[in-house]
């Protein structure tokens, strides 16, 4: 796969590249620290990966990280799992997320947006004077370093403090959005048994607002170790008995009093989606994301304290710590909590209208559906201010890079990023000084030797492999919680190639360095040995104009034979019929391959997602394989079970 033939969709110009913080800190490494001066990003980044130390070593100075102990060589053991980052170094994460209070006390350090989309600043002194009073309380309650501090908080300033605060005092922060059902949060929460937690009575959403304090009461009685918990007005009703009030909490002027923690002690738990058992608790570290954030954020995506960071995200998604971490590069944070699509389906722009947002990101799927609700931002917004947007969640499929080309600016640098939870960061996607080309994510991300790789282990260039990752990468997981001899997290990552990360992505990387993703590995159709990613077949179906939403999967049946049906979910008022079957059909037989067209078309009422918005392919693939409900899925995992019944009933029959 290669588009060298084709022209980019976005070419920088001389100006962009001239002063990108990447192209900066090229020059300066060079200088330094040994790395190539010429060759642009493609040598800066075969540099950072060949080596390795000198990169990283590059990475804090540049970003002047405040070691409180120095460390004694950037990188000790270097064997994954386990590698050993900075050795005898001691920091705070918090205490660099809040160093723009020191010289611009009075900018802007957040903007928080609800539904009515008049966004409400909070500056860097009053952020610094909160986490300092909370961090203060929190230090009274008993809490030290590594006990753990949850959150059932929506995308809210009081979500920023907590976990700032949380993080100054060397405690681990973990949080889940107010949607996720008590269920579901016990799932998470009970596996790392936190010490306070914080809550909301509620939140709002569509229009509507959702009471939420029968689930807190919920939570109170099944984490039996909560020594407080903390009563977050969003509803505007009293503190329950037995808990404390949040204004309390923050309102001494105290400055913060950072706990200087080990470079690898814990800063947070993120959860993988569950769909299949408990979620994984993912532990990732103070100084591993620290570096692993200022490198992506400053030099990926160049942002600085002119910046306006909007990311449209919810607490229990790694993306909501990724933009946290916007504050680590002196960039004016966007925390909007809301409907994506209210009171129409052109919120999010209006939101990065009214805020000046720089870069902007979403999902691709917010995207699609933009291109079909026929909207149109750059004509309706003021969208000047933005420099770029970014995508993740799934891959961006061709037509959206067309569509914000023509529908947002002409000018415009399109990220699709592709990471994951496991390293809360991208393995591949932004560079602000390289072209961008329809369908590709631009690059791998600078020190990550991102590969991908045949079955043999073989790397390969232009065709479809595992992704791979063969050098450790800072933000990669410490541990996993209840883990205790490391079994879960090699099993996770190291089995297939030991000492090499396997993500579970189809990718392939083109001659030209750029990356294009094919979806899950692990739920791969192979029709007569031709693999192809899920998303190449959902990119391709839903160009119709009359499918919302598909769900393709393949099925190894037991006489040896091979099931591929797909699920479509219509738009209102459009049918399956034999016209649009044939046009389904046709499409993927031109577009895709004849051996992928598939056996069945059946409409289904909708498609089952994971809480962060994935497509749930393998639970619905064991569904169809006579797997009982209770065991092919975590129920707290699923945004809407009732939709499983339907694959449930439909393997009954098929085995009927």
């Amino acid at each position: 796969m290669t588009s060298a033939q084709t022209e980019p969709l976005w070419q920088p110009d001389e100006e962009r590249i001239a002063t990108a913080a990447v192209t900066r800190f090229q020059a300066w490494a060079a200088e330094h620290h040994g790395a190539p001066a010429e060759g642009g990003y493609p040598a800066l980044h075969r540099w950072s990966v060949d080596e390795l130390e000198a990169f990283w070593q590059a990475v804090v100075e540049w970003f002047d990280i405040r070691f409180s102990t120095p460390y004694e060589r950037v990188l000790g053991d270097r064997s994954m799992p386990g590698a050993d980052w900075f050795p005898g170094a001691t920091l705070n994460y918090a205490e660099h997320a809040l160093r723009a209070a020191d010289e611009r006390p009075h900018d802007t350090a957040l903007l928080h947006v609800d539904e009515t989309h008049d966004p409400v600043p909070t500056t860097w002194g009053e952020l610094r004077r909160q986490v300092g009073s909370l961090a203060a309380e929190l230090r009274a309650l008993g809490v030290r370093p590594g006990d753990r501090v949850s959150g059932y908080l929506p995308n809210v300033p009081q979500s920023v403090v907590a976990l700032l605060a949380t993080a100054a005092v060397g405690g681990v922060w973990t949080s889940c959005a107010p949607d996720f059902g008590a269920r579901s949060v016990l799932d998470r929460f009970q596996q790392v048994e936190p010490v306070v937690l914080f809550t909301v009575d509620g939140y709002r959403y569509g229009g509507k607002e959702h009471d939420r304090r029968d689930t807190v009461a919920e939570l109170r009685a099944e984490l039996p170790t909560l020594r407080a918990v903390v009563h977050v007005p969003l509803l505007g009703t009293p503190a329950p008995e037995g808990t404390l009030a949040w204004d309390d909490l923050v309102a001494a002027d105290v400055e913060p009093v950072y706990e200087q923690v080990p470079f690898s002690h814990p800063l947070w738990v993120l959860y993988s989606s569950g769909t299949t058992g408990l979620p994984k608790a993912i532990v990732q570290s103070q100084g591993g994301i620290l570096v692993e954030h200022v490198k992506q954020l400053g030099l990926h995506c160049d942002l600085g304290p002119d910046d306006v960071f909007f990311w449209y995200t919810s607490t229990g998604w790694m993306m909501w710590n990724f933009l946290v971490s916007g504050l680590l590069t002196g960039t004016t944070v966007v925390l909007y909590d809301g409907s994506p699509g209210y009171p129409d389906t052109a919120a999010q722009w209006r939101v990065a209208e009214r805020t000046g947002a720089t870069l902007y990101g979403t999902s691709a799927a917010y995207v699609m559906a933009c291109a079909k609700a026929d909207v149109h931002p750059g004509r309706d917004f003021d969208l000047s201010a933005v420099k770029c947007v970014a995508t993740t969640g799934s891959p961006l499929p061709p037509d959206g890079f067309r569509w914000l080309h023509d529908e947002v600016r002409e000018n415009l640098w399109i990220a699709s990023v592709s990471g994951g939870t496991d390293v809360c960061s991208c393995f591949a996607g932004a560079v602000p000084t390289l072209p961008v080309h329809i369908g590709e994510l631009q690059a791998a991300g600078l020190g990550t030797d991102l590969q991908a790789w045949d079955p043999s282990g073989k790397p390969v260039i232009g065709e479809v492999g595992e992704l791979v990752v063969t050098n450790p990468m800072p933000s990669m997981p410490i541990h996993f919680w209840n883990d205790p001899d490391g079994s879960r997290y090699r099993d996770s990552y190291f089995e297939m190639f030991p000492g090499v990360w396997r993500h579970g992505d189809w990718i392939t990387i083109t001659d030209h360095g750029s990356v294009v993703i094919h979806g899950r590995s692990d739920s791969t159709l192979n029709r007569q040995g031709v693999r192809m990613g899920s998303a190449d077949i959902y990119e391709a179906v839903e160009r119709l104009p009359e499918i919302r939403e598909s769900l393709v999967i393949g099925l190894e049946e037991p006489d040896g034979g091979y099931w591929m049906p797909l699920f479509v979910h219509l738009v209102e008022g459009a049918t399956l019929d034999e016209e649009l079957i044939a046009r389904i059909k046709g499409t993927i037989r031109t577009e895709l391959s004849p051996r992928h067209v598939p056996d069945e078309i059946i409409e289904v009422p909708g498609v089952p997602h994971t809480l962060t918005g994935k497509r749930i392919e393998v639970p619905v693939k064991r569904l169809l394989q006579g797997t009982p409900l209770a065991k092919a899925v975590n129920a707290g995992s699923v945004d809407d079970l009732g939709l499983l019944h339907f694959y449930e009933t439909l393997a009954a029959a098929r085995r009927g």
